[in-house]
């Protein structure tokens, strides 16, 4: 009787499988310039060419406000697509990791300091603005060995308020609308500061169990 060759690779692949051994595939390999990661380098170089629109003319000629305006808005909504399509596609990669949140805070930082330069924006909100994301980028990378404390829903929320009232600062506008801006500012800094009294709380428990398992481990 004639054996078929697929019933010799079945009398292999079976015990193997019973026995518990599989072959190991290989992760798939994420190519650099991918969707995602274009759109974090697209709102880096945004950033250059908002600066520039927002300082046109003294910093206070309608046109200008209005394109620089409509520059941070377009490079606001890439955050928040770039991140979604990396996650769902698969398409999460060193780079940009370390990209997107540099693109962040280049933006919002650029943002706040040139509207407090042209004395749109007072200069303690800069501080608090700039001064926490600092604190917290140094934190983290103080605390990367004991874990990684995963981006909550306050922060999201934070940068979401900071970037609309930026947007509403940046327009040509006056009145209540000028005031509405201001308000949510306050709230975008109350955010600012809570979000990051969290953080450090976070990073202080995750610090303080990181080194007692450490201890029981020795």
């Amino acid at each position: 009787m004639s054996v078929q060759p697929e019933e010799i690779d079945r009398r292999w692949v079976e015990p193997a499988a019973r026995a518990g051994f599989a072959h190991a595939q290989a992760d798939p390999v994420v190519p650099l310039m991918n969707i995602a990661n274009v759109l974090t380098m697209l709102r880096i170089a945004l950033v250059p060419l908002f600066v520039l629109a927002l300082f046109v003319g003294g910093g206070h000629q309608t046109g200008w406000r209005i394109a620089a305006a409509a520059l941070f808005g377009i490079a606001a909504i890439t955050d928040r697509f770039d991140g979604q399509l990396a996650r769902k596609y698969g398409l999460v990669t060193d780079f940009g990791k370390l990209a997107d949140p540099i693109a962040d805070k280049a933006l919002i930082g650029s943002a706040v300091i040139g509207l407090s330069m042209l004395g749109d924006l007072a200069w303690w909100i800069t501080l608090v603005i700039c001064g926490r994301e600092i604190g917290i980028t140094l934190l983290r990378l103080v605390v990367v060995r004991r874990g990684v404390i995963p981006a909550g829903r306050g922060g999201k929320l934070k940068t979401l308020v900071q970037s609309v009232a930026i947007a509403v600062l940046l327009l040509p506008l006056h009145g209540g609308f000028a005031t509405a801006g201001m308000a949510l500012m306050y709230v975008a800094v109350a955010l600012t500061v809570i979000t990051g009294l969290d953080y450090v709380g976070q990073a202080a428990r995750l610090w303080l169990a990181g080194g007692s398992g450490r201890a029981r481990g020795a």
